[in-house]
């Protein structure tokens, strides 16, 4: 196995991008989970708890450092809407002919305990 040189990154780049299909899907879901983790590092005090929390132990007290372990540990998967479903939905509610919007999902496996 080829060793790579020390960078300051932590999962490396080239281990997110495998989990994920693109840089473009990285980056949204990364972000998209780092909201998610910032709110609720937020919530914590107000005992609301209706948000997932980090999947990982980690060092880092950044969301997005923490969102990005969880991709790279398999924590964190995504799905995209089927466009043809979309498109039927229109069709049948009788909406205007505006082009379908993609939107992402972000779901967190909380069937694990993070101690």
């Amino acid at each position: 196995m080829t060793e790579r040189p020390a960078t300051m990154m932590e999962p490396p780049v080239e281990d997110l991008l495998e989990r994920v299909d693109s840089k473009f899907t990285l980056v949204s879901l990364a972000a998209m989970r780092g909201r998610q983790v910032n709110a609720y590092f937020n919530q914590l005090g107000a005992g609301l708890g209706s948000i997932v929390p980090p999947q990982v132990t980690s060092v880092s007290r950044k969301p997005l450092s923490i969102a990005m372990e969880e991709i790279a540990a398999g924590k964190i998967t995504y799905s995209r809407p089927d466009p043809l479903a979309l498109r039927s939905d229109e069709a049948g509610s009788g909406a205007a002919a505006a082009p379908a919007q993609e939107t992402d999902s972000v779901h967190a496996d909380d069937q694990d305990d993070v101690s």
